[in-house]
């Protein structure tokens, strides 16, 4: 807002008249009213209509303002032929020589695209930070669309093999097609895929900065051309006018957050000379220029080294004045130079600062979004490793068993083809985050038989004074599953117990078994390094307020224990709150 302020007090002031008309207060009033994100109710085709009637008595600065408000407030391709007219309008009005009517014109033309292109800019910034969250919504979907595909693809598709094996009685085929399917869904997640980044370029920013630019090349042309000075003067003149413009439009091309533009280290000080040498012209100084050198070193400087920028800036300005002065320009004229170059200044900065301002909002909505997709991605490899491990664990313990025992084969295959629907049902739920209900009571009753399928001993002992909520619930069933899964995958174990206790607000689950292969990494109980089972639960349970503890035990076996609050989000300690999620 304060950018936007001082370009309109840039544009509207004038130094040869400081003492505003009431018309000139009143289009800058209306001007303010256009340009303001807050007042934005409040503009409509009136303040318009009230523009165009004043600025005909509102001094110098009352073209661009309201070729700015046409822009701003006019609806589809008629608004450009409106600001055609506005600006044919400021050099109908000023018809006394060429340069008047092309300098009305010019600053019409320029000033209009400036206040256009701030005004604008500070609106768009706005509604790409009010809407940030919806990339980052748009890539969830994406990602989560992917993902079910994918699934379906590599898992669905063993999964619902493994139904029509079961129906045919194929045990071996389904012993294999199970531990193919249960070792890609352990695999780690791969690589994110880099979004497309897509124009990050405001569509109207490059077109504003050139024409706003060729208005001040032409403008500054003309006057040149109408002083007549020696030709070898104007040659010179006209070199660095070209040269100051073209490295002011290079300094403020809309780039990246942090990005300087290539080659500052010598075109910053190639312009600034060039700027500078009109002052010194043997027939009169022109210091218009400077006011694009101030510009410049806002622009290229006001990011690493922002301590320098504004005093060398002022600096510059200041020697505008200082030059004028000691060359004996009179006071008055002196004022308007100085105030020229200063808004000059002020408003090719205003330009280039809000362009950039656009690209940060942008990348901050392009990192939400990339950080989004990122963490769904983590979330739905998770799932798919926490939720269908067991699922594809039993299918292969039950077909061994099957196996193993002939006359339990009709049965193991009947099971086998409910858990392969059950876990067919859990996989295409898991990309849209539904809640798979799970409970406790119905894992342990699970984790009994299928332990004791695969030959192990079960001990299982509860002390449950009030049933677990729900969330604490589920998320105890998981690590129950997951446990258990690590049991019959990793370890050669001959007794499991299986120990859960509720009370005083904690409710702790401690899955201990024997026969755990040696040189198992800490931490892991059970499972192969690179594995991500342990991680994927200690995640679980630290975000709802809990610890999670794996680690060797005595005698060759493993332990794996949770103390989790019975409300999520709450404190083992008791000590303090832990955030949930």
């Amino acid at each position: 807002m304060t950018v936007i302020l001082v370009v309109l007090l840039s544009v509207t002031f004038d130094p040869s008249h400081p003492l505003p008309s009431m018309a000139t207060v009143a289009m800058l009033g209306l001007q303010i009213v256009h340009s303001l994100p807050g007042l934005k109710s409040l503009r409509g085709p009136w303040s318009l209509a009230a523009q165009a009637l004043l600025f005909p008595w509102a001094g110098q600065g009352a073209p661009g303002l309201l070729a700015a408000s046409v822009l701003l407030i006019a609806g589809g391709p008629i608004r450009w032929v409106m600001f055609a007219g506005v600006v044919a309008a400021a050099g109908l009005l000023n018809l006394s020589d060429a340069y008047s009517c092309a300098n009305a014109m010019g600053n019409a033309l320029a000033q209009g695209l400036i206040v256009f292109g701030v005004t604008r800019l500070s609106d768009l910034r706005a509604e790409l930070h009010a809407a940030r969250g919806e990339p980052a919504a748009e890539s969830v979907a994406g990602e989560r669309e992917r993902a079910s595909r994918d699934l379906d693809a590599v898992l669905g598709s063993s999964l619902s093999a493994v139904i029509g094996l079961a129906a045919k009685g194929r045990t071996e085929e389904i012993i294999v097609l199970g531990r193919e399917a249960a070792a890609r869904a352990r695999e780690t997640p791969g690589a994110a895929v880099e979004l497309p980044r897509g124009d990050l370029t405001p569509r109207l920013a490059l077109p504003i900065h050139v024409a706003a630019h060729a208005g001040f090349l032409i403008v500054s042309v003309i006057y040149l051309w109408q002083m007549r000075p020696p030709p070898w003067v104007l040659a010179g003149a006209l070199l660095a006018v070209a040269g100051v413009v073209g490295l002011q439009l290079y300094h403020s091309l809309p780039r990246p957050p942090g990005v300087r533009p290539r080659h500052a280290a010598w075109t910053l000080p190639v312009q600034l000379a060039l700027a500078c040498l009109p002052l010194l012209s043997p027939d009169r100084p022109y210091p218009q220029l400077a006011g694009f050198a101030a510009a410049s070193v806002l622009i290229v400087m006001c990011g690493k080294a922002a301590w320098a920028a504004w005093p060398m800036s002022g600096a510059i300005i200041l020697g505008v004045c200082a030059t004028l002065l000691l060359r004996g320009v009179a006071p008055a004229e002196n004022l308007y130079w100085t105030f020229n170059a200063a808004a000059v200044a002020a408003m090719l900065y205003g330009l280039a600062l809000h362009t950039g301002l656009v690209f940060q909002v942008r990348e901050a909505r392009l990192a939400l979004a990339e950080i989004a997709v990122v963490k769904e991605r983590r979330r739905i490899s998770r799932d798919v490793h926490d939720l269908l491990g067991s699922s594809l664990s039993a299918i292969v313990v039950k077909g061994e068993l099957a196996v193993r025992a002939p006359e339990r084969a009709e049965r193991e295959l009947a099971d086998i083809a409910r858990i392969a629907r059950r876990a067919l049902a859990d996989l295409r739920a898991i990309p849209r985050d539904d809640d798979p209900g799970l409970s406790l009571d119905a894992e342990l009753a699970s984790a009994r038989e299928l332990l004791t399928a695969a030959g192990v001993t079960v001990h299982v002992d509860t002390e449950l004074r009030a049933p677990v909520p729900g969330p604490a619930d589920a998320l105890l069933a998981t690590v129950l599953r997951e446990a258990v899964t690590n049991v019959l995958r990793h370890s050669r174990a001959d007794h499991c117990r299986i120990e859960v206790a509720c009370g005083d607000g904690l409710v702790r689950l401690r899955v201990s078994n024997d026969g755990a292969p040696p040189g198992g990494p800490a931490g892991t109980p059970g499972e192969r390094t690179g594995g991500q089972g342990i991680a994927n639960l200690a995640e679980r349970v630290s975000a709802a307020g809990g610890r999670l503890e794996a680690a060797p035990t005595g005698g060759g076996g493993y332990g794996l224990s949770v103390l989790q609050p019975v409300g999520l989000g709450g404190d083992t300690d008791g000590v303090e709150a832990v955030a949930g999620v």
